[in-house]
């Protein structure tokens, strides 16, 4: 298969304290030279500093000095590296439980998961927790990095059992496409070349599978959705007639002369005209940045959405979602919080929490109402006017919703809509 070396494979890392991720990471950028010579001094002098024997690999993704000196890593760190088949966005995830909600900040633009684990200590709650979030969040591919393989005599019965440890409980979930490789981040094996103590596994290194793993845009190309950012006024006399209504397309086609729906509102309208920049274009899809003029003087602003005439969003008030709580603080019972949309903001409450999941046992909890750092729940919000909805299955962008507390800005939770 012919791969473009100008597509991005944006892919998160996730695991327990300790599964190697960064070892991985580093090995993965050191063994396919994406590592720059000052970098790599930088790092080599730590290293032989901390006496360590050769290069500490951690350190190439370990980036806050203070939690580095501690031996752990709390935020999630972007890395950006490029082979001659393709370009590549990292998001390395801490596996500590409490930072659990930043894998949902890391993963939710993903195309692939890494889910580490010990092949010593097998599957455990924090690789159900973080496979839970990559279906939960779509994620079309998932690999199953079983690490640290040199620990358990490069044992293929080992690989095997950890295998089914996983098919066990992730056959209560949307999987896509879900792949195992055995290896050793210490070592090399299987990261970026292929391991030669562990023959008996056929299948291709971490590296050479990003490389050529199918990237699926999760466009939605069907439904038209244009959220308005700004409404464009120039003050110059040569464009003082000019209104244009620019945002960022979600999601479809738009083209010059097609009939509009303005939403909330419900008027309609012709497209009379599509910019991309100072360019005048015929049509626009999704991810463009864009302004759009229309036939008819009408009222639109911020937070509106531009949809085809006989292709509409639900437009709810009250509505569920598969809420994940970010915030250190549980939420309150019938708290008031601001629900961020698109480009639409509305006051909004908790109205009922529908149950909670139980990570190990994928069971729902009917009875607890709490929310806590980590829960993941399905939640009713109803909000002061209705917005315009997608589930998150079809659409990422106009199906997803964040949460900020009113009185501190906080973003305590993210949502998709069900």
């Amino acid at each position: 298969m012919e791969i473009n070396n100008n597509q991005l494979l944006r892919f998160t890392t996730a695991g327990s304290v300790d599964d190697g991720k960064s070892t991985l990471i580093g090995r993965l950028l050191y063994d396919s030279k994406s590592i720059f010579e000052d970098q790599l001094e930088a790092i080599t002098a730590t290293s032989a500093k901390k006496g360590h024997e050769g290069v500490d690999l951690a350190l190439f993704t370990d980036g806050l000095r203070d939690e580095r000196e501690q031996g752990i890593t709390i935020d999630v760190a972007y890395r950006y590296f490029t082979t001659p088949k393709r370009k590549f966005i990292i998001a390395d995830t801490p596996g500590h439980i409490q930072y659990t909600r930043n894998m949902v900040t890391g993963a939710s633009t993903a195309n692939a998961a890494l889910i580490l684990i010990d092949a010593r200590h097998g599957v455990i709650e924090q690789t159900k927790r973080h496979s839970f979030i990559a279906s939960l969040l779509n994620i079309p591919h998932l690999i199953v990095c079983v690490n640290k393989m040199d620990l358990v005599d490069f044992s293929e019965s080992r690989f095997n059992e950890i295998i089914g440890q996983f098919e066990e409980f992730s056959s209560k979930l949307l999987m896509k496409d879900v792949r195992f490789i055995p290896m050793s981040a210490l070592r090399g094996d299987n990261v970026v070349n292929r391991s030669e103590t562990m023959d008996w596994y056929q299948g291709g290194t971490l590296l050479n599978i990003l490389e050529t793993l199918h990237i699926s845009s999760d466009i939605n190309k069907i439904d038209a959705r244009f959220p308005v950012q700004t409404v464009l006024r120039p003050q110059s006399q040569e464009h003082r007639d000019y209104r244009g209504y620019a945002g960022r397309v979600a999601s479809g086609i738009y083209r010059v002369g097609d009939e509009i729906a303005v939403l909330p509102s419900g008027f309609t309208s012709i497209i009379k005209s599509i910019n991309a920049g100072e360019q005048e274009i015929s049509e626009a899809y999704a991810p463009m940045s864009i302004s759009i003029t229309l036939e008819d003087d009408i009222d639109v602003s911020r937070g509106d959405m531009i949809v085809k005439k006989n292709n509409q969003p639900e437009m709810e008030q009250e509505f569920d979602v598969m809420l994940s709580w970010l915030a250190n603080e549980p939420a309150k019972s019938r708290a008031k919080y601001i629900v961020q949309h698109t480009s639409k903001e509305e006051r909004a409450m908790i109205k009922e929490v529908v149950y909670k999941m139980d990570i190990n046992s994928f069971e729902r909890d009917n009875e607890d109402k709490s929310l806590s750092m980590n829960d993941i729940a399905r939640v009713k919000i109803r909000t002061t006017r209705r917005l315009m909805l997608d589930s998150y299955r079809d659409n990422r962008i106009t199906g997803s919703v964040i949460l900020i507390d009113e009185n501190t800005n906080e973003t305590v939770a993210a949502g998709m809509v069900v």
